[in-house]
């Protein structure tokens, strides 16, 4: 069986009208473009070219098979074409560790219609409020969202939102209690609380450069966001938490916002990945497609 770089160097060389000038483009010796046509040549049988000192031109059997030795070249692009692609897309398993709000409100949704873009990728979410050691745990993606920037640390971080945490509640309970008209109007409201141990809200009015703390009643604790947001469409008070979660509530108007020009503090969220993991394709697409998303205000 001939060697396909030979028949490579044969269609270059006519290309180029050549052997000298084949070389050139390919940046290999003349003498080798020629030994390795004439080797062709020789494994074929056939002369495929005349050429003497002042001419180089076809047979009639070399135009023939330059005619199939193109569309051999053809096909072995091809070959080269599919397994690039194969490698560059996104395959095997990515394994996601993050909070019960983000997997609600920012991935559940989300990975789905990432799953369908990339069928070849098998996508595993841990969903868990624990601390987690994404190289111990063998994960390669961890969503975490905190109120201060993240310690220093091996691992790659990539910013995916800031947020407002944002005041809301209930139109029945707003009826029925009044519209605060200013953060001092909070201490005669109930309030929904994460924890017992917290009982003021420390309010912020960026534009205005002011700061107030103020103490509502609290009514009812919970340390998850669920809970709370149920709490305040059910309206048992005022509820602070992130746009995010309250966006759809404010949305179909099952809550309203409350003092527009103040939040409650911010909370950012961030991606981060082991370094030995950022550069997989796999990883990369995962990162880049939630990425997108959060830009474009899909989560």
């Amino acid at each position: 069986m001939f060697n396909l770089n030979d028949l490579n160097l044969f269609v270059h060389a006519v290309d180029y009208g050549g052997f000298a000038a084949a070389a050139r483009r390919l940046k290999l010796p003349k003498s080798t473009v020629s030994k390795r046509v004439a080797a062709l040549e020789s494994e074929l049988g056939v002369l495929l070219i005349n050429r003497t000192s002042r001419s180089f031109v076809l047979t009639e059997v070399g135009r023939d098979v330059l005619e199939h030795a193109r569309a051999a070249m053809t096909e072995a692009e091809a070959v080269r074409t599919v397994v690039d692609r194969l490698l560059a897309e996104p395959s095997g398993p990515v394994r996601i560790t993050t909070s019960v709000p983000n997997a609600q409100y920012r991935l559940a949704t989300l990975l789905p219609i990432l799953a369908r873009r990339y069928p070849r990728l098998k996508l595993h979410l841990h969903v868990s409020d624990r601390f987690v050691d994404l190289v111990h745990d063998g994960f390669d993606i961890a969503i975490r969202s905190h109120f201060s920037p993240l310690q220093d640390s091996e691992l790659k971080q990539r910013r995916l939102k800031d947020e407002k945490i944002i005041l809301a509640a209930s139109s029945t309970y707003l009826d029925e209690h009044g519209v605060p008209a200013t953060p001092a109007d909070i201490r005669h409201h109930f309030a929904l609380m994460t924890q017992p141990g917290v009982k003021t809200w420390r309010l912020e009015n960026a534009e205005a450069g002011t700061v107030e703390e103020v103490a509502p009643e609290p009514r009812f604790y919970a340390d998850e966001s669920v809970p709370l947001l149920a709490a305040a469409e059910a309206d048992l008070g005022i509820v602070a938490l992130p746009e995010l979660v309250c966006a759809g509530a404010l949305a179909e108007g099952r809550l309203r916002r409350i003092l527009p020009d103040w939040t409650a503090g911010r909370i950012m969220t961030t991606i981060l990945t082991p370094p030995s993991r950022a550069q997989l394709p796999s990883v990369r697409a995962v990162i880049d497609f939630i990425v997108a998303a959060g830009n474009e205000g899909a989560m």
